[in-house]
């Protein structure tokens, strides 16, 4: 791809002064790998609410297993018992919903230090997940999507008050799979004209541990006709989208209600799921669509797993045609 290929991700390491003091090891104490997985989820943008949880799931297990053993001394059979015992011995109610999450986090945690190749195989892999987690997205069909954007086109040539902004918005993000945040950052100097193939769109952070996220997307060039009508009409002073991410919120219930398509299947995050499928339907490199839609390897498991899933509920059904 060339200078299109997606800026790396963990690749490129914390910021300058923010290097860890640990690393990896195969016998490092349970105690000091869990504090560099639960940095790698700050880093990778985990909410406060799932690193808080995660941590005391895996503190769990360092007290009844021991803080100081070795992870590479921790095998399947280890947490197996962990698990019956924390069901069965330990005299506290564990919910299914509660179990779910706390196996989430066994094989979240032990996945990574496989990555990481702390560790030569993943001892959590055998474990079965009894998910109650969060369902699939509810992703809006192609029909769907093609009458959002019927309707954004309307709205576009209205000729008495012409907006450009709904189909800017949802072309956007239908090519990008960018989140909301990164799509209210955006300012116009991030969009790259000079390459007579593609656009080039820059995703920028100002906090500096957040710049590991950093990364560039191309996609069709047809987009800048639509930015100009748009920078015309609105004439923004800073960001591409001057006004409140709810604002823009508003603009797509306005189209998914313009074009007969469910509220709740025309957002930041449907539309983002829309890209994400349509990349992974096309056999995209794995790691090249973790990189564009700015997850991190640990992310990118619960992801590309919703992935696959919805692919398989939406092949068409095999039948027998005989007669």
């Amino acid at each position: 791809m060339g200078d299109k290929e997606q800026l790396p991700l963990f690749e490129a390491g914390p910021p300058p002064g923010d290097e860890p003091v640990l690393q990896l090891e195969p016998d490092m104490p349970l105690k000091n790998a869990t504090t560099i997985y639960l940095d790698a989820l700050t880093l990778g943008g985990f909410s406060p609410y799932t690193i808080k949880a995660f941590r005391s799931d895996i503190g769990l297990l360092a007290g009844w297993i021991g803080k100081d053993k070795a992870i590479n001394t921790i095998g399947t059979a280890d947490l197996s018992r962990f698990l019956h015992w924390m069901q069965h011995e330990r005299g506290i109610p564990c919910s299914p919903k509660t179990y779910s999450r706390r196996v989430t986090a066994l094989k979240n945690f032990f996945g990574y230090l496989t990555e990481m190749k702390a560790i030569p195989s993943d001892p959590s892999a055998a474990i079965i997940q009894l998910s109650v987690g969060s369902p699939l997205p509810d992703v809006p069909t192609d029909e769907e999507i093609e009458r959002a954007i019927q309707a954004a086109l309307r709205v576009r040539h209205n000729t008495e008050k012409p907006d450009a902004r709904p189909h800017l918005l949802i072309s956007l993000v239908l090519q990008t799979g960018i989140k909301k945040s990164e799509c209210m950052a955006i300012r116009p100097t991030d969009v790259d004209r000079s390459d007579s193939t593609a656009t080039i769109l820059w995703i920028r952070y100002m906090n500096p541990r957040m710049r590991y996220k950093e990364r560039k997307i191309a996609f069709g060039r047809e987009w800048l006709a639509v930015l100009d009508e748009y920078l015309a009409q609105r004439r923004p002073r800073n960001t591409l989208f001057d006004c409140t991410a709810r604002n823009l919120e508003y603009v797509l219930r306005d189209i998914a209600d313009a074009g007969n398509v469910p509220r709740q299947k025309l957002s930041f995050e449907t539309l983002r799921w829309v890209c994400a499928l349509k990349d992974y339907r096309a056999n995209m490199d794995p790691d090249k669509l973790r990189q564009k839609l700015g997850l991190s390897r640990v992310a990118w498991r619960e992801t590309s797993g919703k992935l696959e899933q919805l692919v398989k509920i939406s092949e068409p059904v095999e039948t027998d045609d005989e007669e």
